[in-house]
């Protein structure tokens, strides 16, 4: 037997009532939540846990208050705005902190050869190391070294990612690295 499309609609339109109605339920509960401990809830400007007793002058200092990575565009050593400002806040840094020695470790992920690429990613580790000494920071307590595409941050192709790869790293050092 054959239904006629209108009273197809209907039957069907029966059939969904029927069964999102055996859906309800009248017993509501309430959600379960946590009890909150005044004594463990944190302000927004509260020290990041493991970093409570971070020291004025210590690595972790320099690393998240001032910052050691300075990034460059595609085939370049130039140092632009923002490379400048990182690298005056971390001459103004070791400036206060004399005691570090400084290996400026510099990376390339740029087009051409290996060769080519420890050469751009050395100009670029050298290009801090300039700067800095312009801004204070004594030339004997630095050292540079360019690793081209050794150690990148990221195996990527798109442009966002390998602009990672494109940077000298600032590492605090108690001594000068053993050739």
């Amino acid at each position: 037997m054959m239904l006629s499309s209108d009273r197809f609609l209907r039957v069907s339109a029966a059939a969904l009532l029927l069964a999102l109605a055996s859906c309800t339920s009248t017993r509501m509960e309430a959600p379960q939540v946590a009890a909150v401990n005044p004594n463990e809830v944190g302000n927004t400007n509260d020290p990041a846990a493991g970093f409570a007793n971070m020291q004025s002058g210590s690595e972790e200092d320099f690393i998240l208050n001032v910052g050691r990575r300075t990034f460059f565009t595609a085939n370049s050593a130039e140092l632009d705005t923002v490379a400048r400002t990182t690298l005056d806040k971390q001459a103004e840094w070791l400036a206060a902190n004399p005691r570090w020695l400084v290996k400026l470790q510099g990376f390339a992920d740029d087009a051409g050869s290996e060769a080519a690429q420890v050469t751009l990613s050395q100009k670029r580790a050298d290009a801090v190391m300039v700067y800095l000494a312009t801004r204070g920071v004594d030339r004997n307590r630095m050292w540079a070294k360019g690793y081209g595409k050794d150690r990148e941050v990221r195996d990527c192709t798109d442009r966002s990612c390998k602009v990672q790869n494109r940077r000298v790293v600032t590492n605090l050092r108690n001594e000068y690295d053993k050739p």
